[in-house]
């Protein structure tokens, strides 16, 4: 009788484990942007053609800027939702710009074609983008405004939900 009783209690644990298990798949583990409130900073990198660009010439736009780089796991998973996003929201002046972190256009170049990436890709050997963002992890996103603020911050991948939740707001103010 004992046996039996150990016995049906096990099956019990590893039914509600099994239900655990399956109930956290589903679940959105990705990360949720901070708000924040500070100027856009002062940011001139070179474009994939090697063009000068500059964070100033987006005012205007709502822009998500996301430091990357192409051995970075998270940063990997999260480009084709990024360019899913991007494809949905592009014509209500948003801008994404990936900032690749201390990799050469010979790297970054497959990776972009790989996952046929659409927004703009800059280039930053130096880490500059880190530095002015004061952040040391990849991936790192950032949310400026129309005028200049930047208004929301996340490290680590975030999901298409989550985008929709806090970005999408920001972008059709």
């Amino acid at each position: 009788m004992v046996l039996i009783g150990a016995g049906l209690i096990s099956i019990g644990i590893m039914f509600i484990f099994l239900l655990n298990k399956s109930s956290a798949s589903t679940q959105d583990f990705s990360a949720v942007p901070v708000k924040v409130d500070f100027a856009v900073p002062e940011l001139n990198l070179e474009d994939l053609s090697g063009k000068p660009v500059s964070l100033d010439d987006q005012l205007g736009s709502v822009v998500l800027v996301n430091l990357w780089a192409t051995w970075c796991p998270p940063c990997r998973k999260e480009m084709p939702t990024l360019q899913a996003f991007y494809e949905k929201y592009k014509s209500h002046d948003f801008v994404l710009i990936a900032i690749n972190q201390e990799e050469s256009l010979e790297t970054v170049v497959p990776f972009v074609d790989e996952f046929g990436l659409t927004f703009p890709v800059w280039l930053d050997l130096k880490y500059q983008a880190q530095r002015v963002f004061n952040t040391m992890n990849l991936p790192s996103s950032y949310v400026i405004d129309r005028n200049g603020i930047v208004r929301l911050m996340w490290i680590g991948e975030i999901s298409a939900k989550n985008l929709e939740k806090f970005v999408a707001d920001v972008i059709l103010e």
